[in-house]
């Protein structure tokens, strides 16, 4: 049996920390190993308590969560983050993947979407919380110069921010299954994706979306 992923939970209201750390120590693959109420607290913690994720609430007193994200990639640069945030807004999800992190969930999703957002996130994946991907990448635009990505592309890469399945983008845009396939191969290719999700994400920090 592998050991459980090594987590570090920085939030500052004491309700809600109870709370993920009882949902995330459920799972036999997942252990709080260290928590924080502040992202000075937590650089501070991590000297003693490695960990292979860190639960970071985007609202922190003081150094904000944004901040924190980017001190502690610098610091463990194979540390992966997860953003937690009461919000979607826009310019929050592009200022926190410009300072690395991996994942972005909503406080208010579902107990299984956090789980899913921390695994990803420790496998070396991205995941953005469907409500969050729906809203920024609902709006992309023709690409620029210079941009990877065929205005094709981009669309297939919206429809599958939306949560469409090959099949489905197949009818939206009246091409054929093999056709999505292909265009999908494409995106991960252009922008060394592992995945769907992490191929919207590294769009997103690179300004093409």
């Amino acid at each position: 049996m592998s050991d459980p992923i090594r987590i570090l939970l920085v939030e500052d209201h004491a309700f809600t920390r109870d709370g993920l750390r009882a949902t995330l120590n459920l799972e036999s693959d997942l252990r709080v190993v260290a928590e924080a109420r502040s992202g000075e607290e937590a650089l501070e913690v991590l000297r003693q308590h490695p960990a292979d994720v860190a639960v970071v609430d985007i609202g922190l007193p003081g150094m904000d969560g944004i901040q924190t994200a980017r001190e502690l990639k610098r610091r463990r640069p194979d540390m992966r983050i997860v953003m937690l945030t009461a919000h979607d807004l826009r310019e929050e999800v592009f200022a926190s993947l410009a300072s690395g992190a991996d994942a972005y969930c909503l406080k208010s999703a579902r107990p299984d979407l956090l789980l899913l957002a921390v695994r990803a996130a420790a496998a070396g994946s991205a995941y953005l919380d469907p409500q969050v991907a729906h809203h920024v990448l609902g709006g992309v635009r023709a690409p620029e110069a210079g941009s990877p990505l065929t205005e094709r592309e981009l669309d297939v890469l919206r429809l599958i921010a939306d949560g469409l399945p090959n099949r489905d983008i197949a009818t939206a845009l009246d091409v054929s299954v093999s056709t999505v396939k292909l265009h999908v191969q494409e995106i991960l290719v252009k922008l060394q994706a592992a995945d769907r999700t992490q191929a919207a994400v590294k769009a997103l920090r690179a300004g093409l979306l």
